[in-house]
C-alpha cells in the first residue's frame, strides 16, 4: 500500500509536470533560426497534434503513388469506436483518403485518423512504430508515438521544438498537399462539416496547421503564417484554455514576425547555418531527399485561416447518406460519402526506411540499441521510473527517448522501461556506466 500510494504521488507529479506550464517557440521558416523559445524542450502531451505526423505519412504515401485520394480507407470497428471528435463512420463501410485528410484537417476525427492509420501500416500500432521512424529520421528526437490520433496515452509524448520542426516538414516536403491545412470547410454528403478554430479570419497570413486538447494535456496550437517575404511556424502547447492559448499565438505572431527574415527561402532549411538552438533544423533537418518533386498542388481557395477542430468539440449530427461523389465549387474538395468497405483491402505497408538522417534507432523503432532501468507489472509505473531517471540524469539521457515494452511471464504481463536513441554498443553502455555512476541500475540491451 505503500509502495502504491508513493507510485501514485510519483505519477501526478509526473502528470502535473507535463501539464503545469505552457510552451511555445517561434521559428523562422525561411532560415530555422530560433526567434522565441520558452521550455520548448519540455516534454508535452500532443493530444490532436499528432495528427501532422498522421498526415505526414498519408502526403508521403501519395507522393510516392502507393495510395491515392480515391483509395478507400476501411473503418474497422476500433477505428469506428474511437471517441469524438469523430467524422462518425460506421465499422464496414469506408471513404476516400481525400476525405479522411479533410475531416481530420476541419473536425479533428479520431476515427479517421485511426482508420488511416490500419491503412497505411496495416495496424495502429505498427503505424505508432511507423510515426515514431519518421519522426527520428526527421530530428525529433524528443517525441514516440503510440497512435494515430492523439487520444490520451502516457507513452506518447513530444515537445514544442519537434512540433515545429514537423509544422515546417510538411509545408517543405509535401508542398503539393499542404493546401488541405487552410480548409475552412467540406462537404461529406450532404452535410457541411467545419473547423472550429477560434483564430479564423484573425490573424492575416496563417494557413495552418493544427489544433489539438486534451485534458491532460491542455489547449495546444501550431500555426503557420506568413506576410510578404517572411515566413513563420509557432507552436504554442499547454493553454489553459481555447482563448488563453490562441491570443498566445496573436501576440507571438505579432512580435515575431517583423523580426523573421526576407531573404532564404531558396532551398530547405538545412542549407541555413549558424548555432540555432533548434540545432537539427540547421543541420540535419529536411533532407532533399526526402521532399519529392511537387506535383500540381490541390485546387483550392486562399484563406488566411487555421482549419482544424478542438477535440473537446461536440458530436455533429448524423450525417445523411448519399450514394455520389458530389463537387462544390464554393468548397476547397468535396468529399466522397460514406460507401461500403470493399472485402478485401490490402493495407499499404511502410518499406525498409531509407538512411536516416538521423541514424538513431529509438523508441519504438524495432532495431539499435537501448538501456533498460527497470521493470514493472504496471506500465504506469515503468513510465514513471522513466520520467524520474530522465530527471535524474537529464545530460546522459538528453538524446534518448523513454519507452516501455510488454513482456509476458509466468501469465503475467510486465512492462519494461528503456531508454532508446543509441547507435552503437559502445553508446549504450557508456550512457549505462554514466547512469550506474548515480546509482541508477542498468543494462544495455540490442532490440
Amino acid at each position: 500500500m505503500i509502495v502504491a500510494l508513493a507510485m501514485a504521488v510519483v505519477l501526478g507529479d509526473v502528470a502535473s509536470s507535463m501539464a503545469a506550464k505552457s510552451a511555445a517557440i517561434v521559428v523562422d521558416a525561411k532560415t530555422g533560426k530560433v526567434l522565441y523559445s520558452s521550455d520548448a524542450n519540455g516534454r508535452r502531451y500532443p493530444a490532436s497534434l499528432t495528427k501532422m505526423m498522421t498526415l505526414y505519412l498519408t502526403f508521403e504515401a501519395l507522393a510516392k503513388g502507393r495510395i491515392s485520394k480515391n483509395t478507400p480507407v476501411p473503418f474497422s470497428a476500433r477505428a469506428a469506436a474511437e471517441p469524438p471528435t469523430k467524422l462518425g463512420v460506421k465499422a464496414g463501410r469506408s471513404v476516400s483518403v481525400e476525405t479522411a485528410i479533410l475531416s481530420m484537417v476541419t473536425k479533428s476525427a479520431n476515427d479517421s485518423a485511426t482508420a488511416l492509420g490500419e491503412l497505411l501500416g496495416g495496424s495502429e500500432p505498427d503505424f505508432a512504430r511507423m510515426m515514431t521512424a519518421k519522426a527520428r529520421q526527421l530530428g525529433m528526437n524528443g517525441t514516440v508515438f503510440r497512435n494515430a490520433n492523439g487520444l490520451p496515452d502516457p507513452g506518447q509524448f513530444t515537445t514544442a521544438h519537434d512540433m515545429a520542426m514537423l509544422g515546417i516538414a510538411l509545408r517543405e516536403h509535401f508542398p503539393q498537399y499542404y493546401g488541405y491545412f487552410s480548409q475552412r470547410s467540406f462537404l461529406y454528403g450532404r452535410q457541411r462539416i467545419n473547423g472550429h478554430n477560434r483564430l479564423l479570419g484573425r490573424i492575416k497570413g496563417v494557413d495552418g496547421i493544427k489544433t489539438g486538447y486534451t485534458r491532460a494535456s491542455g489547449f495546444n496550437l501550431v500555426s503557420s503564417v506568413s506576410d510578404g517575404n517572411r515566413r513563420l511556424v509557432a507552436v504554442v502547447m499547454g493553454g489553459s484554455s481555447g482563448r488563453s492559448r490562441d491570443n498566445q499565438m496573436a501576440g507571438l505572431i505579432n512580435a515575431y514576425m517583423p523580426r523573421a527574415s526576407t531573404r532564404g527561402g531558396g532551398g530547405l532549411i538545412a542549407k541555413a547555418g549558424g548555432d540555432s538552438p533548434i540545432r537539427a533544423l540547421a543541420k540535419v533537418f529536411l533532407p532533399k531527399h526526402d521532399a519529392p518533386t511537387p506535383d500540381e498542388k490541390p485546387a483550392v481557395e486562399e484563406d488566411t485561416t487555421v482549419a482544424s477542430a478542438e477535440d473537446s468539440a461536440p458530436v455533429v449530427e448524423e450525417i445523411a447518406p448519399v450514394v455520389q461523389i458530389k463537387k462544390v465549387k464554393t468548397v476547397a474538395v468535396a468529399a466522397a460519402t460514406e460507401v461500403p468497405a470493399p472485402q478485401v483491402v490490402a493495407a499499404y505497408a511502410e518499406p525498409a526506411p531509407a538512411p536516416a538522417v538521423d541514424p538513431v534507432n529509438t523508441a519504438s523503432v524495432p532495431s539499435g540499441w537501448a538501456i533498460q532501468v527497470a521493470s514493472s507489472p504496471k506500465q504506469s509505473e515503468a513510465q514513471a521510473f522513466l520520467d524520474k531517471t530522465s530527471k535524474q540524469a537529464p545530460k546522459v539521457l538528453a538524446d534518448a527517448a523513454g519507452f516501455t515494452v510488454a513482456f509476458d511471464k509466468d501469465g503475467v504481463t510486465y512492462y519494461r522501461a528503456r531508454f532508446g536513441g543509441f547507435g552503437s554498443k559502445d553508446a549504450a553502455w557508456n550512457a549505462c556506466s554514466a547512469l550506474k555512476k548515480k546509482k541508477i541500475a542498468c543494462y544495455a540491451v540490442q532490440q
